[in-house]
């Protein structure tokens, strides 16, 4: 469990069983019908803050994201606030929202916009400072917020979207990227800086890898290291938790045997799909159809020095293919059933993987708004918090998006992000300014006007994908050749 410390001679901490021993007198003033020694729980905060205007806004995502979720994950790590703060744990979590849905404000002045912050006796009225916001940030850590992400992600795509399957099997996606973390001293020891290639003299960056549901592109699950840690490494938890009855886009990067054996092994129909590379060999064992074979692959003695209990082989399949101007391709799939599972359907659902990188973009150019830095944090404890919360609204603006097109009768994707983000953070906003009452009407107007800005049917792509040069605005230097 983790205590909680202002920097004085009280250290208020949680103990098992949910009992907390209050040591301030400030809590005497919270409520006259609580005894001194009660300590005020988190609803009860929730609640108090209907006492300002700003507690309307709650309305906008409380539909989702259900204050009890967030006592859950304050109660579990140990940072429940058993104080009369002026920013109690309950509000840090909103406020981290906050950073990650308004990226064109100053964590000060989302804090401030949103009122995330109490005020009225015992407290002065005065806006906390940017000391006391770090400091109530450092005294909640990442762990409430990656508990945080893991229950609400839990609960909103836990069965699956409401779009199609492949032939009953979720469609997921696992992927990873890079997000630049603030030049301080604290961020390039933890996270490294690169030192070479294309991220020469970059900023720190925090390695993030996540699997996707590939039709309403909800984030199931979320892992985090450095930048020199490998994707592979990073991503080892992933396998085991992977849900039945779902099959897996790998990138290239994921190609190994354990990791074959691990998402097969402990579930219930749990398929993986990647494609191979050249220099991978295998054994034929016959054909199945005639684009695809059942060959063997056997485990080298490296990976059996790793780990003993791998099996010597495995059986999987390999489907050849060709698109009109590309190069031959083989895929490797533990989808072995020709009948059941057709090559050409297989075709189509490894295409699929491309989701997840539209998903990282619309984190990173659209939510983050494409900054140098993508996250603002200056040290690695506030990396990880911030990188949590960032995961939890980006969650948040999906599930709304998924609301909207089950109402519109169109599959998630269709519905523009950009537009509905912008959307969602007008309205955010504006509720601040909104009495209660009005809230539902507000959300009502939001809806309709999403409703609007569903995007037509993707096109299929016909010229290969290659990097374009981007244009620069200034003239060309003219060389002068001399004889």
């Amino acid at each position: 469990m983790r205590g909680l410390h202002d920097g004085s001679d009280a250290d208020e901490r949680l103990f098992s069983g949910g009992e907390a021993q209050v040591l301030s007198e400030a809590d005497e003033h919270t409520d006259p019908a609580r005894s001194p020694g009660d300590p005020m729980s988190l609803s009860e905060g929730i609640a108090e803050l209907g006492q300002h205007p700003g507690s309307a806004s709650f309305d906008i995502f409380r539909q989702h994201l259900d204050p009890a979720w967030v006592e859950q994950a304050l109660l579990e790590t140990g940072t429940t606030s058993v104080r009369n703060r002026k920013i109690p744990a309950a509000l840090v979590v909103w406020l981290l929202l906050g950073m990650a849905l308004l990226r064109d404000r100053s964590i000060p002045a989302v804090l401030a916009h949103l009122h995330l912050h109490r005020v009225g006796p015992p407290l002065d009225d005065a806006p906390p400072t940017s000391g006391a916001i770090v400091q109530a940030r450092d005294r909640l850590g990442q762990e409430p917020m990656q508990v945080l992400f893991e229950l609400t992600a839990g609960h909103w795509f836990s069965q699956g979207p409401v779009g199609p399957w492949f032939h009953g099997l979720r469609m997921l996606a696992v992927d990873g990227s890079v997000l630049r973390v603030p030049d301080s001293e604290q961020n390039a020891e933890v996270f490294g800086v690169p030192k070479s290639g294309r991220s020469r003299g970059a900023y720190p960056q925090l390695r993030l890898l996540t699997v996707l549901d590939c039709v309403n592109h909800g984030v199931l699950m979320g892992q985090m290291g450095t930048w020199d840690t490998g994707e592979l490494s990073v991503a080892r938890p992933f396998w085991e938790q992977l849900p039945d009855h779902s099959v897996i886009n790998l990138d290239r990067g994921f190609l190994s045997y354990a990791v074959f054996h691990y998402i097969r092994s402990p579930g219930i129909q749990r398929h993986w799909v990647t494609r191979a590379k050249a220099r991978l060999r295998w054994k034929v064992i016959r054909a199945l159809d005639k684009d695809s074979d059942l060959i063997e692959l056997e485990l080298s003695a490296k990976s059996r020095r790793k780990d003993p209990s791998l099996p010597k082989t495995l059986r999987v399949r390999a489907i050849r293919y060709q698109f009109k101007g590309y190069r031959p391709q083989i895929l490797l799939t533990s989808l072995l059933d020709p009948v059941q599972y057709p090559a050409a359907d297989v075709v189509a659902l490894y295409h699929e993987r491309w989701e997840v990188e539209l998903a990282y973009d619309e984190i990173k150019t659209h939510t983050l708004e494409k900054r140098e830095a993508h996250l603002r944090s200056q040290t690695p404890e506030r990396v990880y918090q911030e990188a949590w919360g960032l995961l939890t609204a980006y969650n948040l603006v999906r599930v709304e998006m998924a609301a909207i097109a089950q109402e519109a009768g169109v599959p998630p994707r269709r519905i523009s992000f950009r537009a509905a983000l912008l959307i969602i953070r007008n309205v955010w906003l504006c509720a601040w300014m909104t009495t209660p009452g009005a809230i539902p009407s507000l959300l009502q107007a939001m809806r309709r006007e999403l409703k609007l800005l569903i995007l037509p049917e993707r096109r299929t792509r016909v010229a290969p994908r290659e990097v374009k040069i981007k244009m620069s605005p200034y003239l060309k230097k003219q060389r002068t050749h001399h004889a």
